[in-house]
């Protein structure tokens, strides 16, 4: 009889956002890049647009939101915007959000506000002569925060107008180290070659290692057998599983199956998308143009802010109608 995945927490009990550093020491590894920046944010008014590369998992979102943390104090909620910037077709929404964020003017006692913009490499050449624009026209009020997992993919323009820093990948034995205190914080009792897979399964990808010993502490104790039960239930096979309990109106399962995979397994609403529109093609269901249009429909309007959740369960539940029809 096989393991029943099981959905562990809310959004608020992930481990991966309870152990966020919140401020630039607690930062795993990368003491170089710390060092130099926590000398930059001691007078906030030098301090330039900032652009991070490296791959995925290694602290660059984190390191920004510490430093929006650091200099904004108690108003960081309302003088940071948190964007990603990967999709082509958002440069508009991107434009008028950054205008808008950028336009107020009754600042309180902040040096300037700071935009956060994920995925920066993914944005085209077009795109991102845009986004220079938009840099430019909010200098006076405004200090981006790009990030990017290949810095090559981001034109010179934007690069002569950031300081650059480049994040390592995280060594083997500090994710290690980190995943054994987490452990001790949740009362998770380990085992060095459970660990040692979870290090071999993330890659080097602090996130995902964190994400994928929360999802093996349901299974018990941190075993090198758990954590193979574990991670195999990432595959992107799984949203097939989601798209036919959905079509078969079983939507409660498909939904709760969607949840553990983007808040416990780290998979973003947008690869969700893409897994199951590549699914649908797979599947050479009957109505598959029907199927492809609610599926774009759903991805536009998260692209256009709509919230995630609340938009895949709908478009979920608009699969499972598709079969009354």
């Amino acid at each position: 009889m096989g393991t029943k995945p099981i959905v562990l927490m809310s959004v608020n009990g992930m481990w991966v956002e309870k152990y966020r550093p919140k401020v630039l020491s607690e930062i795993v590894n990368q003491k170089e890049i710390i060092g130099s920046l926590s000398a930059l944010i001691k007078d906030p008014t030098d301090m330039p647009h900032l652009l991070f590369s490296g791959s995925a998992g290694v602290g660059k979102t984190t390191t920004a939101l510490c430093i929006a943390r650091q200099v904004l104090g108690e108003y960081v909620r309302d003088y940071t915007l948190e964007l990603n910037a990967s999709d082509e077709r958002g440069i508009g929404m991107v434009r008028e959000k950054v205008k808008k964020f950028s336009r107020y003017a009754g600042m309180a006692e902040v040096p300037f506000k700071i935009i956060i913009l994920d995925e920066a490499d993914e944005m085209t050449s077009d795109a991102q002569t845009a986004l220079r624009r938009i840099i430019e026209d909010t200098a006076r009020y405004c200090r981006f925060i790009l990030i990017a997992n290949n810095i090559s993919k981001i034109i010179d323009p934007i690069q002569s107008r950031c300081a650059t820093f480049k994040f390592t990948s995280i060594p083997e034995e500090d994710i290690i180290s980190h995943l054994e205190n987490i452990a001790k914080k949740e009362k998770v009792k380990t085992e060095k070659k459970g660990l040692k897979a979870i290090y071999d399964y993330s890659e080097g990808d602090l996130r995902h290692a964190i994400n994928i010993m929360q999802a093996t502490a349901s299974l018990g104790a941190i075993t090198e057998e758990h954590v193979k039960l574990s991670a195999g239930l990432t595959k992107t096979t799984d949203v097939d599983d989601v798209l036919n309990m959905a079509l078969s109106g079983k939507i409660t399962d498909a939904r709760e199956k969607t949840i553990e995979l983007i808040k416990v397994y780290g998979m973003s609403e947008s690869d969700f998308l893409k897994y199951i529109n590549a699914a649908v093609f797979k599947s050479k269901h009957e109505k598959i143009s029907d199927i492809l249009k609610i599926i774009a429909e759903y991805d536009y309007r998260i692209l256009v802010g709509a919230n995630p959740e609340i938009q895949l369960s709908a478009l979920l539940a608009e699969l499972g109608n598709l079969e009354k029809k």
